[in-house]
């Protein structure tokens, strides 16, 4: 299955979207960006900018920015802690708010994101998609996605696939605002940040079933 012929909105007015929206978000936003950085500066030493290499549009790499919510605690062999230990109580209220997202802001600034879409995972996992899951990368990656409002990290890797290749035969600018406006809502109440069974989601170790 290939992907649906774009619309005017997607291929047009999103961009414009894109732009118009993390303007101003960034313009709004600027004062807690700045207090946010310099309580990770306080909390968590240097760096307060999370930088890590993200495939984008057509798996493409790019470099993702995020708050640090982590320390940087080793153990006797040099070798980081688990990350339930590193994670601070100051870092799971900035990503049980979402605050440490804001700097991904700029990401759709620049037009390597979109403010919806399926998130950007790891590099390391493009290997491990089938053909079906692969398509997610069809489209930019999100600051916010269709698998966000419905689970978050709450879900299985299996259902997270499923609803961003749902996303991407399904672009359109009403669902884009409905995602944004659940994305807000789900924010506020804090729901579906973490799975049951990890401080951070549990890393994905490709399919065992066949492929599409």
């Amino acid at each position: 299955m290939t992907h649906t012929k774009k619309g005017i909105y997607e291929r047009y007015l999103k961009r414009l979207a894109d732009i118009t929206l993390s303007a101003l978000a960034i313009t709004v936003l600027s004062v807690p960006m700045i207090l946010v950085s310099i309580m990770v500066r306080k909390k968590l030493g240097s760096p307060i900018l999370f930088k890590q290499e993200r495939p984008g549009l057509n798996g493409k790499p790019f470099f993702m920015y995020k708050f640090r919510t982590m320390t940087d605690e080793k153990n006797e062999k040099g070798e980081l802690l688990p990350d339930h230990i590193r994670l601070t109580k100051f870092g799971t209220f900035l990503r049980s708010t979402s605050l440490d997202e804001l700097p991904e802001l700029f990401n759709i600034l620049k037009g390597e994101m979109s403010i919806v879409g399926p998130r950007p995972l790891l590099m390391r996992y493009l290997s491990l998609y089938n053909s079906h899951q692969q398509r997610r990368h069809e489209v930019k990656p999100g600051l916010t996605g269709l698998a966000q409002v419905n689970g978050r990290n709450a879900i299985s890797w299996q259902d997270k696939f499923e609803i961003d290749v749902h996303y991407v035969d399904n672009v359109t600018f009403q669902q884009d605002c409905k995602i944004v406006l659940s994305t807000i809502k789900k924010v506020f109440v804090r729901e579906g940040i973490n799975s049951e069974t990890a401080a951070t989601v549990e890393p994905f170790k490709g399919n065992k079933e066949e492929d599409y």
